[in-house]
């Protein structure tokens, strides 16, 4: 038996992620359907997000896909127009597509800096600001953005993507100012080491004992786990929330 949280308020909402074909942008979009929300999937893995689509409409949820590359926002503009056409203004936005590809400092170059901050960055900000009319229209709406605490552990090896992980929190806040006399909540989720497909790739017992041991809640932490935390933040249980970076980690604590 489920103990997922029930939210009536997100049933018909329709809701759109970016990067669900896997990890936890693919279990935030699982959740939501099964909260009875159409959902809408962009990802460049067409393929990837489809299985999810398929997944979601056999288990009697309302879901579609429209690939795109969001580093490319015209397409990432046409994407989510497609979805909003097919399932109605968006009422949540969950953007959670990123990439944390190791680099080394002394080779980065500027096109490969700024690569990094147009898949982990730029879109964002266009992606709230297509779906931000029909929020605007309807008096509400959510906008979730998913950062990380890589920069605030100061990780080796990921300068690039830990910079433009730390500026999801200043637009995060800056966005919740702006937006939230129209009724629209903006809120940053930063989750830490998170068992997805491609985090436990490898994995070894003593990567998964030194987590554990770090962590003050003795349980690794899953993408299911980030999602539910998106449906109560999504939620009108949360109606007082905006503006803040919520750290998903199990109490991670350095040493």
């Amino acid at each position: 038996m489920s103990t997922t949280s029930i939210y009536a308020g997100l049933r018909g909402r329709p809701v759109l992620v970016t990067g669900a074909a896997t990890g936890i942008g693919r279990a935030i979009a699982l959740a939501f359907a099964g909260q009875g929300a159409p959902v809408g999937i962009i990802d460049r893995d067409a393929a990837g997000a489809e299985a999810v689509v398929a997944e979601i409409v056999q288990a009697g949820g309302q879901a579609m896909s429209s690939p795109a590359d969001v580093a490319d926002i015209a397409a990432l503009q046409q994407a989510i127009a497609a979805v909003a056409e097919a399932l109605g203004p968006i009422r949540v936005l969950v953007n959670n597509a990123g990439n944390d590809q190791r680099h080394d400092f002394a080779s980065i170059t500027p096109d490969y800096w700024d690569e990094r901050m147009a898949i982990n960055l730029r879109h964002l900000a266009f992606a709230a600001q297509a779906v931000t009319p029909g929020m605007q229209a309807a008096g509400h709406g959510v906008i979730l953005n998913l950062g990380s605490t890589s920069w605030m552990q100061g990780t080796a090896g990921l300068l690039a993507y830990g910079t433009a992980k730390a500026a999801i929190g200043g637009f995060t806040q800056c966005l919740a100012r702006d937006l939230g006399p129209s009724g629209i909540r903006v809120m940053c989720i930063a989750p830490g080491r998170t068992m997805t497909e491609r985090a436990t790739a490898g994995l070894t017992p003593a990567y998964i004992d030194q987590t554990l041991e770090r962590q003050a809640v003795k349980t690794l932490v899953q993408p299911e786990d980030i999602a539910n935390l998106a449906l109560w933040l999504a939620s009108d249980d949360a109606g007082i929330m905006t503006g803040q970076t919520i750290i998903a980690d199990g109490g991670h604590m350095m040493r």
